[in-house]
Parts: C-alpha cells; structure tokens; sequence
C-alpha cells in the first residue's frame, strides 16, 4: 500500500515537468546514447531516492542532476571502446518525429560538437528552461562562469551552425551534392 502512494506522488511530480525533461534528456544525449535510455535510468534512480528530495519544486532539477551524473557514468564506460570524436556526430536521431526534423538534427550536431560545460549549460538554459540561478546551483559553478558558458557557446554554435549552412550552399553550387 505504501508503495502505490509513493508511485502516485512520483507521477504527480513528474507529468508536469515529462516534456523539459524530454527535451533536455533527448539535446543532451545526441549522437552518444538514445534519451529514452537515459529517462527510463534517471527516472528509476530518482523514485528510488524520493525520500532523499528536499522540495517539490526543485523535482525537475533533481531529475536533471541524476541523468548528468548517469551520463557521466555512461561516458566512463564507453571511453574503453575508444572511438573517433566526430564519429557519432553523423548518426540520425530516429526518435526526433518533429515537423522540423532537419533543424533539431543540426541543432542536436552542433550542440553535440560544444564543450561539455557550454553544452549543459545552453541546454539547459535555451531548452529547458531554466534560469541563471539554477543553472548555477545545477553546475555548482559561479553566477559569471554561467553567463560566459553562455556567451561562449552561443558563439560557437553560430560559428558551427554558419559553416555548416555555407558548407552545404558551396556542395549545392559546385554539384557535388
């Protein structure tokens, strides 16, 4: 009896913020392993470790501090198989069935291509959601060193994103694509 009511608190907080979550999982994941692999993880740690949540409303920071931690342990153990860098960077999400497949694909490339802190860090500000100040207590990070992830990132993936759109303009035009 007692776990059911567990399992109804846990749904209670978890349907409102499923899609942020969703969309932090699926930007933060790209191209190194599928999201829902990484929901289905951090979801079970996370009703396993209920008790251990000091506010309702930090639930979905919760949720998005155990799949930062799930990832890393996940990186850790692929480092053995050593792959290229820009091998996973060509994989196709098959999970994206947006109407703007072709913009989340690059989107999630370019991203894919940031430095981890500036990655997180405009995932979770730009796709999740979430304010400076969380971001902060999220990273454990200063105030500062958010806002020049920001700025910095911001400008990579427009430096990212341009060469990619002109590298495709000058394939179209010499009629090698």
């Amino acid at each position: 009896m007692q776990e059911s009511k567990q399992q109804r608190n846990f749904l209670k907080l978890y349907e409102p913020v499923h899609d942020r979550f969703e969309r932090f999982c699926r930007a933060r994941v790209f191209g190194k392993m599928e999201y829902h692999d990484l929901m289905n993880d951090t979801l079970l740690i996370a009703f396993q470790k209920m008790d251990t949540l000091k506010s309702e409303k930090a639930f979905l920071s919760f949720l998005i501090g155990i799949s930062v931690r799930v990832l890393a342990n996940h990186h850790k153990k692929k480092k053995e198989e050593a792959y290229p860098q820009q091998q996973g960077f060509d994989v196709l999400d098959v999970n994206s069935k947006t109407e703007r497949d072709a913009e989340v694909y690059l989107l999630h490339k370019a991203l894919a291509m940031l430095p981890e802190e500036q990655r997180e860090c405009i995932i979770l500000f730009e796709i999740s959601g979430f304010s400076i100040k969380e971001i902060v207590d999220l990273q454990e990070v200063s105030e500062s060193a958010v806002k020049q992830r920001l700025k910095r990132g911001r400008a990579k993936l427009v430096e990212i994103l341009t060469f990619e759109s002109d590298y495709k303009k000058m394939e179209v035009q010499n009629g090698t694509k």
